[in-house]
């Protein structure tokens, strides 16, 4: 028989949220009949907004017929979609031929990392979305993963004078699961960083929608010389309820090149052109309704509704005493827990309040101590949230 591929020995026995559903799956074997509230995993719970659910379902009623059938698409996505992600979600920042648009960010980052290979260093934030990791991992990579603390006494933004270099640096902003925004003042200390040790930035923007302070920044192209030395990802999945759908985008710039010289860009056409086939047109259909104005007056109000569960738990919790972070330019609530660890927070409010968290440590040392709850619940499972915990 083949042997199996060693890198998959360095990862965990089980990916974080597939651990929490097992743990789900078992309270309710034991607790038939129990309702939980899920505050768990980020996954939206609204539905598409009309307009941009029919713009998806007469795409794919034009598939039957002769006139509007259409097969394999750009590897790179629907050109127009290209121009309109750069001109309504970048204006001014970015071109439509530096968009590649994709099945989601997550797939994204799992790909970029065939750009550079196992010698690769990288560092990451601690606590950090855990598929940055286990990607670098599966890719071969052997050396120490650097771990950027970001916590509340840094205020979520690394020392990066105390940090050695590294090739790639990970970073994500509005940040899962902290909630927290680095400011212009921080990017642009992290492209500066970048630029010194002639690093790559992948910068994930996956709630950048959720931003509600004009101030902060949505995007790294808002530092000047970012496209220098960044690659940025980014997804429809929170920001309409693309989830299931499945489209994202990743833009890598002209200006980005290898210490050879050569184009980043470039190698990452070959790459998705090899392994790719590009996205859905379906879904890319929904994307271009995304970005029309009633679509995004639609998925503003989606974003109004999460971001108004989010701050209404955070004020309960804090009325009972908890100390919180984020929740105020992201769907994501940072908890302290006070005296336990993680795991035992998560069970104890599993088995007394019913309520499903994300125990911290699951995304690293620095998370241990915290909870993260997830503002992506209905209004209803929010109020039952805020009952729940105030008992």
């Amino acid at each position: 028989m083949v042997a199996k591929n060693l890198n998959f020995s360095k990862l965990k026995s089980s990916y974080l949220f597939i651990q929490i559903e097992q743990k789900k799956t078992e309270f309710l074997e034991k607790n038939p009949g129990v309702e939980l509230i899920n505050l768990g995993i980020g996954d939206t719970s609204s539905p598409i907004p009309q307009f941009i659910s029919e713009k998806l379902a007469a795409a794919a009623i034009d598939l039957g017929t002769v006139t509007g059938y259409s097969g394999y698409g750009s590897s790179a996505g629907n050109p127009q979609l290209r121009k309109r992600i750069s001109e309504v979600l970048y204006p001014n920042l970015v071109d439509g031929d530096e968009v590649f648009v994709s099945d989601g960010s997550k797939c994204d980052i799992g790909r970029l990392q065939i750009l550079f290979g196992r010698d690769v260093t990288i560092a990451v934030q601690d606590p950090t979305y855990p598929v940055y990791v286990d990607g670098t991992l599966l890719q071969g990579a052997t050396d120490e993963i650097v771990k950027m603390s970001c916590t509340p006494e840094n205020h979520f933004f690394p020392d990066l004078s105390s940090l050695p270099r590294t090739d790639l640096i990970y970073f994500c902003s509005p940040n899962n699961p902290t909630g927290s925004v680095a400011t212009k003042e921080q990017l642009k200390q992290l492209v500066d960083f970048a630029k010194q040790n002639q690093s790559i930035i992948i910068f994930d923007s996956a709630y950048a929608g959720f931003i509600q302070d004009p101030q902060l920044p949505r995007s790294i192209y808002e530092i000047e010389g970012a496209d220098e030395v960044a690659i940025e990802t980014g997804s429809f999945s929170k920001l309409a309820g693309f989830t299931g759908v499945r489209l994202g985008w990743t833009i890598v710039p002209q200006k980005l090149k290898y210490s050879d010289g050569s184009s980043i860009r470039d190698t990452w056409i070959r790459t998705i052109s090899t392994i790719y086939n590009g996205p859905s047109n379906i879904a890319q259909a929904g994307g271009l309704a995304v970005l029309e104005p009633e679509g995004q007056r639609s998925v503003k109000r989606l974003i109004e509704q999460y971001m108004s569960g989010a701050q209404k738990l955070a004020v309960s919790l804090k009325q009972s005493g908890f100390v919180v972070y984020g929740g105020e330019n992201a769907p994501y609530l940072w908890v302290r827990c006070e005296d336990k660890n993680s795991w035992d927070s998560f069970h104890e409010l599993l088995e007394k309040s019913h309520i499903v968290s994300t125990p911290g440590a699951g995304f690293g040392m620095a998370g241990e101590g915290f909870i993260r709850f997830s503002a992506f619940a209905t209004a209803d499972d929010i109020e039952k949230a805020i009952e729940a915990l105030a008992n």
